[in-house]
């Protein structure tokens, strides 16, 4: 039995789920998101809780159910309360500037990077005096800023020798020590 699918989500005020066919829309505060799920699984909403059943114990009906479970629980913390991600720019000279939607990164390449950002993800950039600047993002949707942050990182992952690279705020970098610790 999957203890993440059996567990029921709670809806919390403001936020209205509505069930049509194999299609889950989930509305509130923050927005609204929707997602399709197997036809295999019933969803139940009743007096503040959402559950999901599924008809057997295949191993995918089992997989499905924690799945779709989480995939739901996800969009009722997101339009609810929102997802936010800090990562920091570890480096000489690494900046970046935000306008509109589009974020502009120094990150010591000969060239500036422009990335222009789906319009449900928020940017703010923060830089301050002898401080690493900050790109904090913000989304009701947790895949689509999950995925952002991803390719933001990509351009400068964190190195393990000096740490300079693009991280999140309170990631732990693995460090090496250089080819002198060796010698002799």
């Amino acid at each position: 039995m999957s203890r993440i699918g059996k567990a029921p989500i709670a809806i919390p005020a403001g936020v209205t789920v509505k069930v049509d066919g194999n299609k889950v829309t989930v509305k509130g505060p923050k927005g609204e998101l929707s997602q399709v799920i197997n036809p295999d699984l019933t969803v139940k909403v009743e007096d503040g809780h959402l559950e999901l059943t599924r008809p057997s114990d295949d191993r995918e009906h089992r997989a499905q159910h924690g799945l779709y479970r989480a995939l739901i629980h996800n969009m009722v913390v997101g339009v609810s309360e929102g997802y936010k991600k800090e990562m920091e720019l570890v480096g000489v000279g690494y900046r970046a500037t935000a306008t509109g939607q589009v974020l502009e990164l120094a990150l010591g390449f000969s060239h500036a990077i422009y990335i222009k950002l789906p319009p449900e993800v928020k940017v703010e950039a923060k830089s301050e005096r002898n401080k690493n600047p900050l790109i904090i993002l913000e989304s009701d949707d947790k895949q689509l800023l999950g995925q952002v942050c991803a390719k933001i990182r990509s351009l400068r992952k964190p190195e393990p020798y000096k740490g300079k690279g693009i991280k999140f705020v309170g990631e732990v970098i693995r460090r090496k020590s250089g080819k002198s610790a060796g010698a002799k």
